[in-house]
């Protein structure tokens, strides 16, 4: 009687199979331009946009506006448009960011990109204008570095989706469904609930990092960004299981 020969079993642990995808989505990645685009965006739209604030905003606003306004947070009113283009760039790469060094390329860029907006838009104010501010105080320093960490989180939040989803409609969907319209229902709520319920919103726990003049029942800078960061952790996390699952 012939003995019946063992059927090989697997022996990849999920973290080497999570590995092997990597490398897989770091070739797909790295033949497109999204890449590229998506990162030359960011610093567009963040340039573009402090430089047309700084030469429009001071003639619309009165004196009183201007010494109570947050102007640094003006300055990187650009990051509502580059937060698209760095939450595509992380849905589209899906994991590779781990492999290729997209998330530091990514940090560079938006922390770059923050501090170019600032300083055109100080370059752009008229001279002895009241919204000047300056970068010696940790403050403002604090609101234009946090721009970048908060690109760099929401890039992680945009590809912890992408695995998930394993569509980039659908992860761009739901990535940006998620930024915007729990803040939009949050505003249709009682006075009271949005108190308790709209500083841990996605948008709004990560805007506080680079949020100067905090208004009341919002979070502080840092502990904002670690709520945000929670919500990335988890779509990573979600994303590395049913990775580990679904490609076993």
């Amino acid at each position: 009687m012939q003995a019946t020969a063992a059927i090989p079993q697997p022996t990849s642990r999920p973290l080497s199979r999570f590995s092997g995808i990597l490398r897989s989505e770091m070739c797909k990645l790295r033949t497109v331009r999204s890449t590229f685009w998506a990162l030359a965006a960011a610093v567009v739209f963040n340039v573009a946009v402090a430089a047309v604030l700084a030469i429009v905003l001071p003639s619309h606003l009165s004196a009183h506006q201007k010494a109570t306004i947050d102007s640094v947070r003006v300055s990187l009113g650009g990051l509502h448009l580059s937060q698209i283009a760095i939450g595509l760039l992380g849905v589209l790469a899906i994991t590779s960011e781990y492999s290729t060094g997209m998330i530091r390329a990514t940090l560079v860029t938006g922390i770059g990109a923050s501090f170019a907006a600032y300083l055109i838009f100080e370059a752009f104010l008229p001279a002895g204008d009241a919204m000047r501010t300056s970068l010696a105080g940790p403050v403002a320093l604090r609101a234009v570095t946090g721009a970048g960490l908060y690109l760099t989180v929401l890039g992680l939040l945009g590809f912890g989706l992408g695995a998930v989803i394993r569509s980039s409609a659908g992860a761009v969907a739901a990535l940006f469904g998620l930024l915007f319209i729990p803040t939009l229902l949050a505003a249709l709520l009682p006075a009271g609930w949005q108190d308790t319920i709209g500083p841990y919103l996605p948008m709004n726990a990560g805007e506080s990092i680079y949020t100067v003049q905090h208004q009341a029942h919002t979070l502080q800078s840092w502990p904002g960004l670690g709520v945000f960061c929670l919500y990335a952790a988890a779509a990573l996390a979600a994303g590395f299981v049913l990775i580990s699952r679904r490609d076993a």
